[in-house]
């Protein structure tokens, strides 16, 4: 079978203090007709990545609701999750050379994780590309009986998708019973299915990486890292890859520098299991640093954890998240809800969560990133009034409970 992902135990009354009571309520009443479902979602890694930390909260609250929710997670090999990682791209809006041996390996990697698929379920939910085609290869696996609805979630940007690409991957997603996109503009004119549903991506208000940390604490922890908490910091948390442009974020900030020489930047993520790509970015961000030690470059290598990226983001004057394409970017709502104002690039789900002007700024160029960095450094009684504002955003639009009702309601139409 495949791997099962082992889970904490949550509780969604614990929730009401950020959601209100009302809130939580109306979830309970809506999941009454689900008790006992039992759904299952499967993704490709356990860590590393937004869809690890939504399913890491998504899941325990359904079963705390009483539902019989489980996360596995295919495996693959590096010839396997290079080729994905290049679809991702690819889905993106990258070139690429997309062979009959590289689909070819797709399937044969996809129909050996589809051999594995056990046990019974009401509702199976399919995450991303890499897993994409495993329901057309489930044959009569017990998985896919009679009354079994399937789901797939599209969380990255498939606005400009390469049209090869995308149309080996189309036939496969119309089999599914609904698909859920971040926004309504990502969804490819080309797909032909009954139930396509808009659901952005929340984050979890209780995370390790989203509590309350006491000042004092969160210093020690950035001094750890050589950082410098009395020093202007900037901030970018996201995986390595060039959909990120964490190079432009390091041009951003040798422009800001110039204006105010004493600032520091924090580069930090995770290294997910199912993106080869991250070490070559790796290496390429560590290059254009030119050893200058106060661009601080971090990872799960260096023992960085929920817990720093939460100091890292509290700790940060500005949060930057310089996206040139994304499908949501969780980070822009984890650090607006630690109440700091976010630069992010012009791109995909961060237009909902950014208000220009607001709670941050829109950018589409290094130099309006660098601008807006030093205007916010320069002016920390405005960077504070956008960080309230932003916080009050996340708490009306982007908490967990209210992807938790989203999905509740999907697998509440899909059973009508």
């Amino acid at each position: 079978m495949l791997e099962r992902v082992p889970l904490l135990e949550k509780s969604l009354a614990d929730y009401a203090e950020v959601a209100g009571e009302e809130a939580i309520e109306a979830i309970r009443a809506a999941a009454a007709p689900l008790v006992g479902a039992r759904i299952l979602h499967v993704n490709a890694t356990a860590y590393g990545g937004g869809v690890a930390e939504l399913l890491a909260t998504h899941v325990p609250l359904l079963r705390d609701l009483g539902i019989e929710a489980e996360w596995q997670v295919i495996h693959g090999s590096d010839e396997f999750f290079a080729i994905t990682k290049n679809v991702h791209n690819a889905l993106q809006g990258a070139e690429i050379e997309w062979t009959a041996a590289m689909q070819r390996v797709y399937l044969e990697k996809v129909l050996d994780n589809a051999l594995l698929l056990e046990g019974e379920f009401d509702y199976v939910v399919i995450h991303d590309p890499q897993p994409a085609a495993i329901l057309a290869l489930a044959g009569s696996s017990t998985v896919n009986a009679p009354g079994t609805k399937w789901v797939w979630r599209c969380h990255i940007d498939l606005t400009d998708a390469n049209p090869d690409v995308w149309e080996f991957f189309r036939p496969y997603v119309e089999q599914y019973d609904a698909s859920v996109w971040t926004m309504p503009e990502f969804v490819p004119s080309s797909l032909s299915m009954n139930r396509i549903v808009q659901a952005p991506p929340c984050i979890d208000p209780l995370s390790v990486k989203n509590l309350d940390l006491p000042e004092p604490f969160m210093r020690e922890i950035v001094k750890q890292y050589g950082i410098d908490p009395d020093r202007p910091l900037m901030c970018q948390v996201s995986r390595y890859d060039p959909w990120k442009d964490p190079l432009g974020v390091i041009e951003a900030y040798r422009l800001v520098r110039q204006e105010i020489p004493e600032v520091q930047l924090v580069l930090a993520g995770s290294m997910a299991t199912d993106d080869p790509e991250g070490f070559q970015v790796w290496e390429e961000v560590d290059a254009a640093r030119h050893g200058d030690h106060d661009i601080h470059l971090l990872s799960n290598i260096q023992q960085v954890g929920n817990v720093q990226i939460n100091a890292f983001q509290r700790a940060a004057d500005v949060v930057i998240q310089k996206s040139l394409r994304e499908g949501f970017g969780l980070t822009v709502s984890e650090g607006l809800w630690k109440g700091r104002p976010v630069i992010g690039g012009r791109a995909g789900g961060i237009v909902l969560q950014i208000h220009d002007g607001e709670n941050g700024y829109l950018v589409d160029s290094v130099e309006e990133c660098a601008r807006h960095s030093i205007e916010l450094l320069q002016n920390p009684a405005r960077a504070n009034e956008m960080g309230i504002a932003g916080r009050e955003h996340v708490r009306q639009n982007f908490l967990s409970t209210r992807e938790l009702a989203d999905w509740i309601g999907l697998f509440n139409q899909l059973a009508g």
